[in-house]
């Protein structure tokens, strides 16, 4: 018996072919058949399968993704800085396209200072932070860095102080990495340069940053 198997995906539908070639013992014969799959007509507040597989394929992706299996504002945040890695610019839609780029696992953040080891890369150019261990990516965030008027100082250095909770100008967990410049959650943390020169985190994102920030950690930032 010779049997063949094509699938062809799409996000509505999964069209399975099987084949038998014809045989002495039996005639040949072709069967096709669509099966409907996940809607992919989702927004702020669905749940569902859709939303679940969204959430892990930004997980194994390496964004900052706590899976709730609800599309709210931690998923619209991973999707941003999903569409900013990919070039794709600021949006916190799940559309389709989006879907179906998830679902092929496209895009990875390019490490530039493997050497560093235990290190934090603020690539300014696409508004992304990574925590990265020697070549691998543990997690990206997206970030809001120094407006045009007070730009992000770009360069290596090393985290040097670090101050939880809130500071008296509304900076949230902070790591200092040169003189005021810090890494810090904020509200408002937008989706373009923002800050008086820090990288911004949004406050949700803030602590989950700061715990796995350590002193003396080196902090690389580029355009």
């Amino acid at each position: 018996m010779n049997t063949l198997m094509a699938l062809a995906f799409w996000p509505r539908a999964l069209n399975v072919e099987v084949t038998h070639d014809r045989t002495t013992q039996m005639l040949g014969w072709k069967s096709t058949r669509g099966v409907s799959m996940l809607n992919e007509s989702i927004g702020f507040g669905s749940t569902g399968p859709i939303v679940k597989l969204i959430q892990q394929q930004l997980n194994a992706l390496h964004f900052y993704m706590p899976s709730s299996g609800v599309y709210d504002q931690q998923t619209g945040l991973a999707i941003d800085a999903y569409h900013r890695l990919l070039g794709h610019g600021f949006s916190q839609i799940g559309d389709p396209g989006t879907i179906g780029e998830l679902l092929a696992r496209t895009g990875a953040f390019h490490v530039r200072y493997p050497g560093d080891g235990k290190h934090v890369e603020g690539d300014l150019g696409h508004q992304l932070l990574a925590e990265i261990n020697g070549s691998t990516v543990y997690r990206i965030y997206p970030i809001s860095s120094g407006k045009p008027s007070t730009p992000t100082v770009l360069g290596r250095y090393r985290v040097y102080m670090r101050d939880p909770g809130y500071l008296p100008d509304g900076m949230y967990y902070s790591s200092f990495f040169t003189g005021g410049y810090a890494i810090h959650g904020f509200d408002p943390a937008p989706d373009y340069p923002a800050s008086h020169g820090c990288m911004r985190l949004p406050i949700s994102d803030a602590i989950s940053v700061y715990h796995w920030v350590a002193t003396g950690d080196p902090v690389d930032v580029y355009l």
